[in-house]
């Protein structure tokens, strides 16, 4: 019995060893921070610039029938006014419609050239919310330090960003050696039909691209737990998108002579099991990439806790299980968004509908989700079926790219302060279209979201401040400059 202690004491020795040995072994992944040089920016008349383009209601509806293609054009137009010098220099297309594609021709073709992405478009804003606005939403109202209203961070900050950088550049005489294209869409928050017109044209003309820069995640502050630091995360991959219908037939008649189950009843029953049984985490995900390069930088119980996965992991899967924002970067979620039964209080429905939205993580599918539903309901008299739109998730990029290491230099040089780690976008924005053109794609905006700004994207009162829209453009131009040449700059 005293050999059989001592062999236990001497295994937790050796165990307490290896967690400590594997914590104080973790180290700081974070590039240098060189701060940008001469990158100046008239924050004012760039703010200027996001408010009147705040202005113009480029809604996306669903249907484009309620879309207004004259707040589209005007936008166009107003554009080419603003920037004389990138409609000067670049080649502007319309594609698709409303969307806009321009090209800056690169001296060296044999580079392979760089696609920003931002739409113009925005969601509507709910009605009978437009009291509660504390300026109205497309008035695009200077105050307070900040620009406000629908679009001022979604994501007409990116285009707005984009274009006062390359019209800094152009105006600077600045001439990239490999091509660059802007890519603005019309309908990202709709179908993204205008993405997708603009992908399929560069497809056609042969155009492979280095990689792709679209909105995504931003820079955090104090979401993530245990870091002190604001933390910029670069989206290297998206989840996949699938609504399914769920259909059960059932009885008719009056409610007087019910039957055993409804309709009704089989169907919630079914939804009862999915909700109750979630597909499962998943620890390879790209959503745990977040805390193994932050992990360095956090306190010292986290950091042994993420050197640690194989012993700790159960215990972050169950933390981050917990709470919807970041279960939602660990597994496949179930969200039932439609529930359709009935006519009358008296009167027993024949049928009941009900459609569940799955976010796919990379690795799964369609087709995995298909098998979970009916493995989970077990029940032949519902119905399954996908509904049209559904995307697959996309590939995860590398971060051991020119792309990647372009993106980070420039967050480091204009925002020293912040740590980058690569990270998983929950939605689907329209880089999806251009996946074919490149393997290197990257899903990232450089607005700063403290915890209360969050809701602010497609909620109330969305803004901008001032000077972080300034970054933003300071971050394009440093971006432009790191991916103009064969290296980063």
């Amino acid at each position: 019995m005293r050999k059989l202690f001592g062999f236990a004491g001497l295994l937790i020795i050796f165990l307490v060893l290896v967690i400590l040995g594997n914590t104080f072994l973790m180290t700081s992944k974070q590039a240098p921070a060189v701060p940008a040089m001469n990158i100046r920016v008239d924050r004012d008349r760039a703010a200027q610039h996001l408010s009147s383009a705040v202005q113009f209601q480029t809604v996306s509806h669903g249907d484009p029938a309620f879309d207004q293609a004259g707040e589209f054009s005007g936008l166009h137009r107003y554009l080419e006014q603003t920037y004389p010098a990138v409609h000067r220099v670049l080649t502007r297309e319309v594609v698709g419609g409303s969307s806009l594609l321009y090209t800056w021709q690169g001296r060296d073709p044999a580079l392979k050239p760089i696609l920003l992405l931002a739409h113009m478009d925005v969601v509507p804003v709910e009605p009978g919310t437009e009291g509660a606005w504390t300026y109205p939403p497309f008035e695009g109202r200077i105050a307070e330090g900040y620009v406000w209203g629908r679009g001022a961070l979604d994501d007409k900050s990116a285009l707005i960003g984009i274009l006062e950088a390359v019209e800094m550049l152009v105006a600077e005489g600045f001439q990239p050696e490999r091509t660059i294209y802007l890519g603005s869409g019309h309908d990202e928050e709709a179908a993204q039909a205008g993405a997708y017109a603009m992908a399929q044209l560069l497809l056609s003309r042969g155009v492979e691209l280095e990689y792709i820069l679209d909105e995504g995640l931003s820079i955090t502050e104090g979401v993530v737990p245990s870091l002190s630091q604001p933390a910029a995360l670069i989206g290297v991959a998206h989840k996949g998108y699938a609504s399914v219908e769920l259909v059960a037939d059932g009885q008719a008649g009056h409610a007087s002579m019910p039957p055993p189950e409804t309709a009704i009843g089989i169907l919630s029953a079914a939804i009862t099991k999915l909700e109750g049984h979630p597909m499962p985490a998943r620890r390879d995900s790209p959503g745990m990439l977040p805390a193994q390069y932050l992990a360095p930088h956090m306190s010292f119980a986290m950091k042994m806790v993420v050197a640690n996965r194989w012993l700790f992991g159960g215990l972050v899967e169950k933390q981050m299980s917990a709470k919807a924002s970041t279960n939602a970067s660990l597994r496949t979620t179930t969200a039932v968004t439609i529930f359709q039964a009935g006519v009358k209080d008296n009167v027993l429905p024949s049928r009941a509908r009900a459609v569940v939205n799955f976010r796919m993580l990379p690795g799964e599918s369609v087709d995995t989700v298909l098998e979970h539903i009916r493995k989970t309901v077990a029940d032949p008299r519902v119905q399954v079926r996908v509904l049209p739109g559904s995307s697959e998730p996309s590939p995860v990029s590398n971060v051991e790219t020119f792309g990647y290491h372009a993106i980070e230099r420039s967050l480091r040089s204009v925002f020293p302060e912040v740590l980058v780690a690569p990270g998983l976008m929950v939605a689907r924005p329209d880089a999806r279209h251009f996946e074919a053109l490149s393997q290197d794609c990257y899903r990232f905006v450089p607005y700063r979201l403290a915890v209360e700004d969050v809701d602010r994207v497609h909620g109330l009162n969305e803004r901008i401040s001032v000077e972080g829209f300034g970054k933003i453009v300071q971050f394009y131009v440093a971006l432009i400059q790191n991916s103009a040449a064969e290296q980063p700059a």
